[in-house]
C-alpha cells in the first residue's frame, strides 16, 4: 500500500510541476515576466514557512552557515533560476523548457565534482553530460546563421536557469547548514522574491503592466497554491521516503504533463526534435546516475521480496 502511495504521490508531483510550465506560459501574456515570478514566490514564501513553523522545530535560521544557506538558496534556486526561466519561456514551449530544465540533476553532478573534493566525474559521466547538451542542443536546433534568434536565445536562458539551480543546490550542500528542509525552502523562497522585486524594478517592469483578468489569477493561483505550496509539501514527503535520486526522476516525468497540458491548454504541438531532445537528456542521467539507481533498484527489488539489501553490494 506504501508503495502505491507513493507511486500516486510521484505522479501527482510530476503532473504539478510539469503543469507549471503551461501555467508560467499562460500567465506571461498577463503580467511581466520577473514580477510574475516575484509575486508567485510572494505568496509561496509566506505558506511554506507557516507550514514550517507548524511542522518543525526550526522555523527560522539562527547561525552564519544557515543564512548563507537561505541566501545562496534565495540568489541561485530562486531568483536566477526563475527571473530566467520566465523570461525564456516567452519565446519556447512548456514542453522545451521542462526538458531543458531536465539538465538540472545533470548539472548538479557536474557542479558537484567542481566543488565537492570527494567526488570525480567519470568517462561514462562525462559521456552523459555531453549527452545532456546534446538534447538540448537538438531540442533548440539553433541557426548557424543566426545565432541570436529568439527561439535560440529564450532557450539559452532556461538553460542559464537550470544552471542556477544547480549551482545553487551545489553550494547549499557544501555549507550544509542542518535546517530542516522546509525552513531552508520558505526563507530562501523569500529572500528569492524580494531579489526578484528588485530587479523588476531595474529593468523596467512595472506593477500598472499587470493585466487582472481571470486568466491571469488562475495562472498565478496555479502556480502559488498547486506547483509551490502543495506540490513542495508533496516533494518533502517523497525526499523523505524515496530519496534524493528517485525524486530527481520528477525531472523527466515533468516535461510528459508540460507537453500535454501545452498541447491542450495552448495549442502547443511537440516536435520530433522535442523527443530526441528528450530522449538525450534523460539519457545523460541515466549514465551519470547509474550507480545509485543500481542502488536503488536493488533496495526496491528486495523490499519486494521482502528482504533487507545486501549492504555489502551496495
Amino acid at each position: 500500500m506504501i508503495r502505491y502511495r507513493n507511486a500516486a504521490l510521484f505522479v501527482a508531483l510530476a503532473v504539478a510541476w510539469g503543469a507549471a510550465f503551461t501555467a508560467i506560459k499562460a500567465g506571461l501574456a498577463y503580467f511581466p515576466p520577473v514580477l510574475f515570478a516575484a509575486y508567485r514566490y510572494d505568496l509561496a514564501a509566506v505558506m511554506i514557512l507557516a507550514y514550517a513553523a507548524y511542522a518543525t522545530d526550526r522555523w527560522r535560521p539562527r547561525t552564519r552557515d544557515e543564512w548563507l544557506a537561505v541566501a545562496s538558496g534565495g540568489a541561485l534556486m530562486i531568483a536566477a533560476y526563475h527571473a530566467l526561466l520566465f523570461v525564456g519561456e516567452q519565446g519556447t514551449t512548456s514542453a522545451a523548457a521542462a526538458i531543458i530544465v531536465g539538465l538540472s540533476p545533470i548539472l548538479t553532478t557536474a557542479f558537484a565534482r567542481a566543488f565537492l573534493p570527494d567526488e570525480a566525474l567519470t568517462v561514462l559521466g562525462m559521456v552523459g553530460l555531453l549527452l545532456g547538451f546534446g538534447g538540448v542542443a537538438v531540442l533548440s536546433d539553433p541557426d548557424p546563421n543566426d545565432l541570436l534568434g529568439a527561439g535560440t536565445v529564450s532557450e539559452l536562458l532556461v538553460l542559464l536557469a537550470a544552471a542556477s539551480f544547480a549551482l545553487g543546490s551545489v553550494l547549499t550542500r557544501r555549507v550544509d547548514p542542518g535546517l530542516p528542509v522546509e525552513t531552508l525552502q520558505g526563507w530562501a523562497m523569500l529572500v528569492g522574491a524580494l531579489l526578484m522585486h528588485v530587479v523588476s524594478v531595474g529593468i523596467g517592469e512595472s506593477p500598472s503592466a499587470v493585466r487582472w483578468t481571470p486568466e491571469a489569477v488562475a495562472a498565478l493561483g496555479y502556480l502559488v497554491v498547486i506547483a509551490s505550496a502543495l506540490g513542495f509539501l508533496v516533494y518533502f514527503d517523497l525526499l523523505e521516503r524515496l530519496g534524493p535520486v528517485e525524486i530527481n526522476l520528477v525531472s523527466y516525468a515533468a516535461p510528459v504533463a508540460a507537453a500535454a497540458t501545452g498541447i491542450v491548454f495552448l495549442g502547443e504541438d511537440p516536435t520530433v526534435r522535442t523527443v530526441a531532445g528528450f530522449g538525450l537528456v534523460l539519457a545523460g542521467f541515466v549514465l551519470i546516475k547509474r550507480r545509485a539507481l543500481r542502488e536503488e533498484l536493488g533496495v526496491w527489488r528486495a523490499g519486494r521480496a521482502g528482504e533487507r539489501p545486501d549492504e555489502g553490494g551496495r
